[in-house]
């Protein structure tokens, strides 16, 4: 199912992003997930300003109407449209240059000096490396492309 799940999602994000678009909004990320006994269809946008209540209804509704009319998930799901929230997923090279001066959490496909894990203030992104400031000054360069997972850390003392 995971290779369907991968199908749905890349479907789903490319019929939702240029919805997302008409309504001013940047698509952020696409999950399709079993959870709680149910599939959840997950849709996290964002925009300058933030996203408020009306842009989640209105983009559920008409998101939901497209997806009935393209017939993408043949199973019953349940959709889900919000905001990233504080802690949100870093998936494009535009969203790092956004974040640089951020403290980031980065896992990666493979090991970088037998860590796979990383948590640091983004100081740089260019030609495809991600600069990172650990906490004891070091700094670690990451390949992008070899990025499994990243989003922005929340900082409650700033």
């Amino acid at each position: 199912m995971k290779s369907e799940s991968k199908r749905i999602v890349n479907e789903v994000s490319r019929f939702a992003e240029p919805l997302l678009n008409s309504w001013f909004l940047e698509l952020v990320d696409v999950e399709f997930v079993f959870e709680s006994g149910r599939w959840v269809l997950r849709i996290y946008m964002d925009k300058e300003g933030g996203v408020t209540l009306d842009d989640c209804a209105g983009v559920s509704r008409e998101l939901g109407d497209l997806m009935d009319a393209e017939d993408i998930i043949d199973l019953p799901y349940v959709l889900e449209v919000s905001s990233p929230g504080l802690n949100r997923p870093l998936k494009k090279e535009g969203d790092f240059v956004r974040s640089i001066g951020k403290l980031i959490k980065v896992t990666m496909v493979e090991p970088v000096s037998k860590r796979r894990n990383f948590t640091g203030r983004l100081s740089d992104v260019a030609e495809g490396i991600l600069r990172l400031s650990l906490d004891n000054d070091q700094l670690v360069e990451l390949p992008l492309r070899d990025v499994e997972k990243a989003r922005l850390k929340y900082e409650f003392n700033k």
